[in-house]
């Protein structure tokens, strides 16, 4: 692995309490949040807004084009700022792709603790992700910084689509398989890196994943039978596949033995890394998971486990998973997996080894 920060300098991901996706409120506390908080007054054009806890925002411009709007930052996972700007640029694009959008341009946010970083560092977070950004086609365009205490990097991520081609997290039928694009275990990488334990394989693994940007998407919209897509990152494959279930009234079986993982990320859970963040993904699920008596921590460890600019979630018609397995490994995403099914059983999933 590399490490550019200056050796005066203090390493990225010990300026920040966390890291990556991890970083997000967890899943039960934004519910109670967002609770309290009225509903956003109806508009004729917004065709997608929060009420799902969908990807992104969707706005009908015309009869055949419509705005895909999203925003998502955060600390750093790594400590090389290169990456982290690459990472982070690749976790906010993806949620273009997860609408079955293609990116047009973006905005960088950045706050950044002026006195303990230097400004070539900053720019080298800059520069990761201007690189990913135009990779993608959709260019930085501007941005926002502020001053802040810890080090924060993302994009607000701009796409287009056709109104009638718009995929959401929605829609899901029983009977559907569920197929996953990334393997699992970032999370516990990236806990692993900072207890000086990720070796550079590891590394290496983790950077490849993060910063593969998720263009299948983008193909969704050209194959029948795809009903629903989201992208799996800070809640987990649980806790998004739980979103999906709610918002499509649907349940789910996972077969946690089909869902692609890194056999290192399994190793270090066995080892005992994780991220605090899997503890209260899994709080979060009470009452909507069911799992065997015997069901490992480490398992459960897993498919909670944080994912930071993860793979597309997809479900999908029996006879479409063929053409969705296809568009994953025409972009490189050669892990993807059928890992279960839609079921009747609303909202609950089901775990089975």
């Amino acid at each position: 692995m590399t490490d550019i920060h200056a050796p005066s300098e203090p390493r990225l991901t010990s300026l920040a309490h966390g890291g990556g996706c991890g970083c997000k409120i967890a899943p039960d506390v934004l519910r109670e949040i967002l609770a309290s908080s009225p509903a956003g007054a109806a508009h004729a054009a917004l065709m997608v807004d929060a009420a799902t806890s969908d990807d992104a925002a969707v706005y009908r411009i015309s009869d055949d084009a419509a705005l895909i709007a999203t925003t998502d930052f955060f600390m750093p996972i790594v400590d090389d700022p290169y990456d982290f700007g690459r990472i982070a640029a690749t976790n906010a694009i993806s949620d273009v792709y997860a609408m079955g959008g293609r990116p047009i341009f973006s905005l960088a946010i950045v706050g950044m603790p002026v006195g303990k970083m230097s400004t070539a560092t900053i720019a080298r977070i800059l520069d990761g992700g201007r690189c990913v950004a135009e990779a993608a086609g959709a260019p930085v365009a501007g941005g926002h910084t502020i001053d802040s205490a810890e080090p924060i990097y993302g994009l607000v991520a701009l796409g287009l689509a056709h109104p009638d081609r718009i995929l959401r997290n929605a829609g899901a039928r029983p009977g559907d398989a569920l197929i996953l694009g990334k393997p699992l275990g970032v999370g516990v990488f990236s806990a692993a890196l900072k207890q000086g334990l990720l070796s550079a394989d590891g590394y290496d693994a983790m950077l490849a994943a993060t910063t593969l940007l998720n263009r299948p998407g983008a193909d969704f919209v050209k194959i029948e039978g795809v009903h629903a897509v989201t992208d799996v990152t800070g809640f987990g494959l649980l806790g998004h596949l739980s979103e999906m279930c709610v918002a499509s009234g649907a349940g789910a079986v996972v077969n946690e033995g089909a869902v692609p993982s890194f056999a290192l990320a399994r190793a270090l859970l066995a080892d005992g890394v994780k991220t605090g963040a899997s503890a209260r993904n899994w709080r979060s699920l009470a009452g909507r998971v069911e799992s065997p008596a015997d069901w490992p921590d480490a398992s459960r460890d897993l498919l909670t486990d944080p994912q930071t600019s993860g793979g597309l979630l997809v479900a999908c018609a029996p006879d479409s998973v063929d053409a969705v397995l296809a568009a994953f490994r025409k972009h490189g995403h050669d892990a993807a997996a059928v890992i279960g099914e839609m079921t009747e059983s609303a909202p609950v999933i089901k775990l089975s080894a």
